[in-house]
C-alpha cells in the first residue's frame, strides 16, 4: 500500500478511536444535569447515586477523548499538510472557536463537577455540570460545523490555490450542518441511553438491585425509545440532503449503477466495482425510489454517471460505504426492537421483574451506539472519497510526501495502543459496574436537601 492508503487508514483509525468518547461525553453529561435536578428536586438519594457512579464514567471518558484528540491533531501537520495548507484560513478559525467556546469552559468546570461536591455549594456544582454539558455539546458543534463544510462548502473563494473565507454564516450554516449537527446529537443520545441501560442491567445481573439501578434502567431504556424514531426521521432527512449536495454518495449507499425510476431497496448484495454490477442482489422493489423519492417512478442517480471520458471512476468505493450503511441501519432497527420491547416491559413488570433475557440483551447492546456512530461515520466519511473537502481537495493532493515504511510504522503502533486502551476502557467500566454492586448503594443513606456541601460520602476519588 502507498503512501496515501496507509495515511487514510491511520488518520481513519486515529478518528475512529477518538469519535467513541465525545459520543458518549456530549450526551453523559444532560444525564448526569438530569441526574442531579432529580435529586435536588425530590431530595431521592437513589439519583445521586446515579450521579456518583455515572460521573466516573464521564471522566474517564473525557480523559481517553482528550488524549486522543490531541494525537488526531498532529497529523494535520505530520500527514495531511496540504488541508491547511490549501483551507486553513477556514480549518483553524473553527477549531480554534472550539477550544475558545468550549473546551476552555469544560476545562475550568470538570474539576468542580468532579471534585466540589463537599467543597462548593450545591446550586455551584449543579450550574458547573450544566456548563461542562453545554461545553461538550459546543465543541459537538464546532467540529461537525467544519466537517460539514467539507462535504458542502460554502462561503469562500480560492485566491492563488489557497481558500479565503468571504462570509461566515454561509460558512458556519453550510447546507448540511443541520442535519449532521442533529444526526451526531441524537446518536450520541443514543449511544448514552444504550450504555446507561446496558451498564444498569449489568449490574442488575451481578445481582445489584439497589434503586438507583433500577432507575437508570428505566431512564436508559425511556430514553433510547423516545431518541431512536426521532434518529430515523433524521436520517432520512440527512438521506435527502446527501443526494441532493452528494449524489454519488447516495448511489454508493444504494449499490445502485443506473439512474433510472424503480429502484429497489438493496437490503444485501455483492458490489462488483470491476464489472460494474451487483451479484446476489435481495432487495425491496421500487424502495429505493420511494425512500430517496418518496414514488416508486422516482429517478435514482446511478454510479457510472460519475466516471471520466476515459472510464476513471469519480465516485467513492462502493463496498465500504454500501456495507458501512447497512451495519448503521440494522443497528438501528435492533436499537428500535430493543427499547421499545424493553420500555414495554418496564411498564407491564416494572424494572424488578425485567427478565433475565432482556437483562442479557441489554449488556450485549452496551455499546452499541458505538458500532452505530462508527458505521455512519465511514458512510458519510469514506462516501466523500476522493475529495477532502468536496470539489476543492483531493485527499491525494493533501497528503504529505513521506516514505510510506515510514507511515505504516506509526499506524501499526497506533492500533496496538488504541485496541490495548480500548480493552482497558471497557474493562474500567465492567470492573466499576461489578464494584458498585458489591457495595452499599448511596440510596441506603440519607442527605440533606439544602446541598451536596454536607455529603462527604460523595467524592468521586474516594
Amino acid at each position: 500500500m502507498d503512501t496515501l492508503i496507509l495515511s487514510r487508514i491511520q488518520f481513519g483509525a486515529n478518528i475512529s478511536f477518538h469519535i467513541l468518547f465525545p459520543t458518549i461525553t456530549i450526551a453523559l453529561g444532560w444525564a448526569l444535569l438530569f441526574f442531579k435536578l432529580r435529586y435536588k428536586r425530590t431530595n431521592d438519594a437513589k439519583w445521586m447515586d446515579a450521579y456518583r457512579f455515572w460521573v466516573k464514567v464521564f471522566a474517564l471518558s473525557f480523559a481517553m477523548g482528550v488524549v486522543s484528540g490531541i494525537t488526531m491533531s498532529f497529523q494535520f501537520g505530520t500527514n495531511w499538510p496540504g488541508f491547511m495548507e490549501t483551507v486553513g484560513n477556514i480549518a483553524g478559525p473553527l477549531l480554534a472557536y472550539e477550544v475558545l467556546t468550549a473546551f476552555f469552559l469544560e476545562a475550568v468546570f470538570l474539576g468542580i463537577m468532579l471534585f466540589g461536591f463537599s467543597r462548593v455549594p450545591g446550586w455551584l456544582h449543579t450550574l458547573a455540570t450544566f456548563l461542562v454539558a453545554f461545553g461538550t455539546t459546543m465543541s459537538a458543534f464546532w467540529i461537525i460545523v467544519l466537517n460539514s463544510w467539507m462535504h458542502t462548502p460554502q462561503g469562500f473563494e480560492m485566491r492563488d490555490g489557497v481558500a479565503h473565507a468571504t462570509d461566515w454564516f454561509a460558512i458556519i450554516f453550510n447546507p448540511s450542518m443541520p442535519y449532521r449537527l442533529s444526526h451526531m446529537l441524537l446518536a450520541s443520545g443514543l449511544t448514552v441511553a444504550f450504555l446507561i441501560a446496558g451498564i444498569s442491567a449489568l449490574r442488575m445481573l451481578f445481582g445489584d438491585k439497589a434503586d438507583s439501578v433500577r432507575s437508570t434502567l428505566r431512564f436508559g431504556t425511556v430514553l433510547a425509545a423516545l431518541l431512536i424514531p426521532v434518529q430515523i426521521f433524521m436520517g432520512d432527512l440527512h438521506g435527502l440532503n446527501t443526494l441532493e449536495h452528494q449524489p454519488q454518495k447516495v448511489a454508493a449507499m444504494e449499490g445502485n449503477w443506473d439512474t433510472g425510476p424503480n429502484k429497489p431497496l438493496l437490503l444485501f448484495a455483492l458490489p462488483d466495482e470491476q464489472a460494474r454490477e451487483n451479484h446476489f442482489e435481495i432487495g425491496v422493489p421500487n424502495g429505493a425510489s420511494l425512500i430517496l423519492k418518496h414514488h416508486a417512478d422516482g429517478v435514482v442517480p446511478g454510479l457510472n454517471d460519475f466516471v471520466t471520458e476515459d472510464g476513471t471512476p469519480q465516485h467513492p468505493p462502493v463496498a465500504p460505504v454500501f456495507f458501512s450503511f447497512r451495519i448503521m441501519v440494522g443497528m438501528g432497527m435492533a436499537m428500535l426492537a430493543l427499547s421499545w420491547a424493553g420500555a414495554y416491559m418496564l411498564r407491564r413488570r416494572g424494572a424488578d421483574h425485567m427478565p433475565k433475557l432482556m437483562l442479557y440483551a441489554f449488556a450485549a447492546m452496551t455499546f452499541s451506539g458505538w458500532i452505530a456512530t462508527l458505521a455512519g461515520w465511514y458512510t458519510t466519511e469514506i462516501g466523500r472519497q476522493p475529495w477532502l473537502v468536496q470539489g476543492v481537495l483531493s485527499t491525494k493532493q493533501a497528503v504529505a510526501d513521506v516514505p510510506a515504511p515510514m507511515v505504516l510504522g506509526t499506524l501499526l503502533t497506533y492500533l496496538a495502543v488504541y485496541a490495548a486502551l480500548i480493552l482497558a476502557y471497557i474493562g474500567t467500566i465492567t470492573y466499576l459496574a461489578r464494584k458498585a454492586s458489591e457495595g452499599e448503594p448511596l440510596s441506603t443513606r440519607t442527605f440533606p436537601r439544602s446541598g451536596e456541601a454536607e455529603v462527604k460520602a460523595l467524592q468521586p476519588g474516594e
